[in-house]
């Protein structure tokens, strides 16, 4: 009964990914890539000052780095891809991104939207948290970040179907990442709220544009190993999982691309857990 299943083809597509140029971002534009579709890599480095204590020096170097070796290994196995760096957080950057992918690649048929500001903030007037890292208390600084996840998915959710809309597509896949929810996120307070209301915008999206054939869902990974873990959370995160083990963004790029699969036409507005 199932003999119509096919490999999962995006030859044709186009898709954006952001926060490509490391981590579970780039495992998804490598991805999408081996699958067939073009790939842009939009991303944003940050320097030391940006980065939190006592990170490790890989991880860092990962995230002061631009798209190009996410791009050049694309392109050694075959693929179509190009690199941008911009910054959500500048509202002008949702229209920029699309024109640029539209000019080089093609009309965008998926979006990822997996670039996000993290810091640590909390009401408590603690200041390390269970892990000895470093809190802030919550301030207008640490609230800018709703700029990336909320505000910036948001935006880039509306420049995806205004085109999608505009143009009569009839294929379309939109993902969001998160790890906060509307329970609340301890001790990473402003940063909860912000994918809150990003997966809120990306439910929304389900339900307002099936009828364009877009299918739109969030995925929550685990505790993912993209190099910034210590041992302390690496033994709270396989206490955690039912494998017993920490995630690598791998496991989380697989079934980002999963939901792009024509089979996956009627998967839509789900919150899915990568444990």
């Amino acid at each position: 009964m199932l003999d119509h299943l096919a490999p999962v083809d995006l030859t044709r597509r186009t898709a954006l990914v952001t926060g490509a140029n490391h981590g579970i971002g780039a495992e998804t534009a490598r991805g999408l890539a081996s699958l067939g579709a073009s790939v842009l890599v939009s991303y944003l480095r940050l320097d030391a000052s940006a980065l939190e204590p006592g990170q490790a020096p890989e991880y860092a170097a990962a995230r002061r780095r631009d798209g190009s070796t996410v791009v050049d290994e694309i392109r050694a196995s075959g693929g179509v891809a190009e690199f941008a760096e911009a910054d959500l957080a500048d509202p002008a950057t949702p229209p920029s991104l699309f024109d640029l992918a539209e000019e080089r690649l093609g009309p965008v048929s998926i979006l990822v939207n997996n670039a996000s500001a993290w810091m640590q903030d909390t009401f408590t007037p603690g200041r390390v948290d269970r892990f000895g890292r470093e809190m802030s208390p919550v301030t207008v600084e640490s609230f800018a970040q709703v700029h990336v996840d909320a505000r910036g998915g948001a935006l880039m959710i509306a420049e995806f179907a205004r085109r999608h809309i505009a143009r009569k597509a009839v294929w379309g896949r939109i993902i969001a990442l998160t790890s906060g929810g509307p329970d609340g996120f301890p001790d990473e307070v402003s940063y909860g709220a912000s994918k809150a209301a990003l997966q809120n915008y990306t439910l929304s999206a389900a339900q307002e544009l099936g009828r364009f054939g877009v299918t739109a869902n969030v995925v929550y990974p685990p505790i993912t190993d993209t190099g910034w873990i210590t041992p302390e959370v690496a033994l709270a995160a396989e206490e955690q999982s039912p494998f017993r083990r920490v995630a690598k963004p791998a496991d989380v790029a697989e079934v980002i691309c999963l939901l792009c699969a024509d089979a996956a036409q009627h998967v839509t507005g789900n919150v899915v857990h990568v444990r």
